[in-house]
């Protein structure tokens, strides 16, 4: 038992001790690229920030510096994305969404959206105020005010805190309710939705997955478009104004 016991620990350790070794590597890194970036070394400070990358790390912060790179490398479709993959992280980033619409102002394609009704494009506005994990952290906020003002209303003898945890609890269920909604569908909104950015300078999508097929429409650098389908290596998209076509999957980075 006690070798088993040193077997368990020394696992831990090792865990604990790679842990800490990985977000210092992190650490120094993000700030290597960062250095490199402010000496105007766009190259290398790409090369630090997908070194982050490679070491599973994921955030806002590394998203748009890496978004920052590559408009300063002149290129444009991918610096949306990374600015796009911020915002999905960090709806309400202000930076990356000003920083979003200066690289936009460089990119050819005007492309009008489709109108939606009010209550559409409301609902929609309302699911992305948070992701779904922050919809999930919602959810377990209010979940745990319910088990309070329960063992509350359990352990109370006054009767005044008995009213009001019944009223409290009420109304607590009913929020909870609605952040489960809120959840599912703003799950449902990411699963079901899959945009993606054009990389390549000019794309002519076809009307079907076959490079032999009518031309349906051209599009360039930066676009952006949401993902209707897959087949064999070509994905079927849909633009803002509502144009749909078919083009190779190698040609656009999926935010």
């Amino acid at each position: 038992i006690k070798l088993n016991i040193l077997i368990i620990l020394s696992i831990l350790l090792l865990v604990f001790a790679s842990g800490i070794y990985g977000a210092n590597r992190v650490n120094e890194l993000m700030r290597k690229g960062n250095k490199n970036y402010q000496e105007k070394k766009y190259e290398k400070a790409l090369e630090d920030y997908k070194s982050v990358l490679n070491e599973g790390y994921v955030s806002t912060a590394l998203y748009y510096n890496i978004g920052n790179t590559y408009y300063r490398l002149g290129k444009l479709g991918k610096s949306i994305l990374y600015f796009e993959k911020t915002l999905k992280l960090s709806p309400d980033d202000e930076n990356a969404l000003y920083n979003l619409n200066i690289v936009k102002a460089h990119t050819k394609d005007r492309i009008k959206e489709v109108p939606q009704l009010f209550i559409v494009k409301w609902w929609n506005s309302f699911l992305t105020l948070l992701p779904a994990s922050g919809w999930a952290v919602a959810v377990l906020v209010v979940y745990f005010i319910l088990l309070l003002l329960i063992a509350l209303w359990f352990f109370t003898r006054n009767s005044d805190v008995k009213q009001f945890s019944t009223l409290g609890g009420i109304a607590v269920v009913i929020v909870l309710i609605i952040s489960i909604t809120l959840l599912v569908s703003s799950t449902n909104h990411e699963n079901s939705n899959k945009y993606g950015i054009l990389l390549q300078s000019v794309t002519t999508a076809k009307a079907s997955p076959d490079n032999g097929s009518s031309d349906a429409f051209v599009i360039h650098e930066g676009v952006k478009f949401s993902i209707e389908d897959q087949l064999q290596g070509w994905s079927e998209i849909k633009l803002a104004d509502g144009k749909v076509g078919w083009i190779p999957q190698k040609s656009f980075g999926e935010i």
